[in-house]
């Protein structure tokens, strides 16, 4: 075999042919929701860290001081001390009896929709879940039903069809990390009651930023008690890395035996713990910073109405801009970088065909001055039948 095949070499020219090559840039933080990016420096619209906690020098002296690495799993060498109070940190900020740590939120995902259910059962997952949720699904071995949120009538009788299946376990995320849409929570308890099923919700992009107290979309839609399991990451608003998950202690305990991500990975350094369990303390000690974020994110949704773009309803940080097609994202992302924004053109497979976007990702390190510029900015080199869609 050639070392570089022709499927491999038509596969790369395929993706260019089609605007869908990803670069690979080299980003140095600046502060202020400022990246120097290729030796631009740009403000920077493009990263999840909504609090701007990943560049704040209190998590940076609190992993100082402890080991980088692990050594292997926490099954195999145990926990180290930051490793455990991190674990009580995440089941005291979500208000339950128990924590499980992940390598990544992807692991926490997938790890443990894989651990629920068997090849006998059924899961029932949200169309536009993210691809973690979707691998897990498919790392179960189980038979998945996709559903349409805004069809729950259709998710009715797909559970009550699978009435006989051992177990059900409705699969969401609670912000939608590409639309910026809330799932419908409560309708979904609803039907879990009515089918005796479980409800998995994955809370990565709401962790932080939404709910009084910044525990995500279960909080903010008050179904908490209401759902089984609910998936977190430590990489987002908590400014560090990792993933959990939290429950009662009989589905925790049921995850650290079963969840082959979190059983078969190195656990989390003791470094990454110390700098995430300061992360979640000022998430509770500084809710302004989250008042803040919200102030932005409205301010900003009415710009686009101004506008006379599509504003995507409800809270949370992240808004798109829909533009179809692959190559208008990429063009109106270049356009902006010339104008000093870094905004990503978001494309297939990311987000389906025809639905390429500009994703914009608001950070509390970001200014009213910020928002209003960027606003300027897209009207000046937003095509016009994006506005057409209205």
């Amino acid at each position: 075999m050639h070392l570089e095949p022709a499927w491999l070499t038509d596969g790369l020219e395929h993706l260019q042919q089609r605007h869908l090559t990803r670069p690979r840039r080299l980003v140095e933080p600046l502060g202020n929701g400022r990246s120097r990016i290729d030796g631009r420096d740009l403000i920077d619209f493009s990263t999840n860290d909504y609090l701007g906690l990943a560049r704040d020098s209190r998590l940076a002296d609190a992993a100082a001081g402890a080991p980088a690495g692990a050594g292997a799993s926490p099954l195999v060498s145990g926990r180290s001390p930051q490793y455990c109070q991190l674990e009580r940190d995440v089941a005291a900020f979500e208000n339950t009896p128990a924590a499980l740590l992940f390598p990544s939120g992807f692991a926490a995902n997938l790890g443990t929709v894989a651990a629920l259910v068997t090849r006998d059962d059924v899961i029932f997952s949200d169309r536009d879940n993210h691809a973690s949720l979707i691998d897990g699904c498919r790392l179960s071995g189980a038979r998945v039903q996709i559903y349409q949120r805004d069809r729950l009538d259709d998710l009715a009788d797909q559970l009550a069809q699978a009435a006989s299946a051992p177990r059900r376990l409705i699969v969401t995320d609670g912000l939608f990390s590409m639309d910026g849409l809330l799932a419908p929570l409560d309708a979904l308890c609803d039907l879990a009651d009515t089918h005796d099923a479980m409800v998995l919700v994955d809370e990565a992009h709401a962790t932080g930023t939404l709910g009084a107290s910044g525990r995500g979309t279960s909080e903010l839609l008050d179904v908490e008690e209401r759902v089984t399991l609910r998936i977190g990451t430590l990489s987002k608003a908590v400014g560090a890395a990792g993933g959990f998950a939290v429950g009662t202690t009989a589905f925790i305990d049921h995850l650290w035996h079963h969840a082959r991500p979190q059983v078969f990975s190195t656990a989390l350094p003791p470094a990454t713990c110390a700098a995430a369990s300061t992360g979640l303390r000022l998430i509770t000690e500084a809710p302004q910073r989250r008042v803040h974020l919200a102030e932005l994110a409205d301010s900003f949704r009415a710009h686009l109405s101004r506008l006379g773009l599509p504003v995507p309803p409800g809270p949370g940080p992240i808004i798109p801009v829909l533009l179809s097609e692959a190559s208008a994202a990429v063009d109106t992302s270049a356009a902006l970088s010339k104008l000093g924004f870094f905004v990503p053109a978001i494309r297939p497979p990311t987000v389906p065909q025809g639905t390429a976007r500009l994703r914009v990702s608001l950070s509390a390190l970001h200014s009213q001055e910020d928002i209003d510029r960027l606003a300027e900015a897209i009207s000046s080199v937003i095509p016009m039948e994006a506005r057409a869609r209205v």
